[in-house]
């Protein structure tokens, strides 16, 4: 290396200057792009991290051109992550949709072949949950960040004080989102044996009358449905 080359303030600021600028851009990206490394995070993540090295570790790369990427890449994300926010097929389009992997204790081999999943990685997933049997599962479900959500069958789960006299009841439904943010989510509605009818059905039968005013709703696996209405007070 050629001392004449060497240019140690311009290094120390441009670093200095980059790590400034990729903290507050992390900042305003949010804490999802930071905890939940879906397909989309995690492409983000490292054409992000490669820029910002580009710029701290090489003098001969211009500057002002290179912040310009970083920070328009950013914006890019930010505007993705707006159209997946309001778009449900953009968001299956970026990082997939979660896929029921086992059902009542039956691998779906359909499925477990879509997710590409190797069936040695889903014991893996079920033992780091403590579950060594796949008969144990009533449902599992691959997220979009390749975690295993796994809801055990009732004769498996902990007791709880209550739970101690109880008699053991065979869940009718697997918990499942069925409004999100004042719309039915229909295309979880046929997997349940449910219609947008019966749907409407339930929120009369709790006092409500549009869709709209629910923000959040889910039907619980005795066919219950949990409600999170707009604007609660507490």
């Amino acid at each position: 290396m050629n001392l004449e080359d060497y240019s140690f303030w311009e290094m120390i600021v441009r670093t200095t200057v980059t790590f400034s600028v990729l903290l507050l851009l992390a900042r305003i990206l949010g804490k999802e792009q930071l905890s939940q490394l879906t397909f989309f995070n995690y492409i983000t993540g490292i054409t992000i991290g490669s820029i910002a090295g580009e710029i701290a570790a090489h003098d001969d790369t211009h500057y002002l051109n290179a912040i310009t990427s970083l920070i328009w890449w950013s914006i890019l994300t930010l505007l993705v992550s707006y159209i997946s926010l309001k778009s449900s097929r953009a968001k299956a389009m970026l990082d997939d949709k979660p896929m029921i992997i086992i059902k009542n204790g039956k691998i779906l081999e359909g499925n477990l072949k879509k997710s590409r999943l190797p069936i040695g990685d889903l014991n893996m997933l079920l033992r780091i949950q403590g579950i060594f049997s796949v008969k144990d599962v009533h449902f599992a479900v691959l997220e979009t960040n390749g975690e295993l959500s796994v809801f055990k069958k009732v004769a498996q789960q902990s007791a709880t004080k209550q739970d101690v006299k109880a008699q053991i009841i065979v869940p009718k439904y697997m918990p499942t989102t069925i409004i999100a943010d004042g719309k039915i989510i229909e295309k979880n509605l046929p997997d349940q044996g449910l219609t947008e009818e019966w749907v409407i059905k339930q929120l009369k039968s709790h006092g409500v009358n549009s869709v709209q005013q629910v923000f959040y709703a889910e039907i619980e696996s005795d066919g219950t449905i949990y409600m999170d209405l707009r604007e609660d007070n507490s």
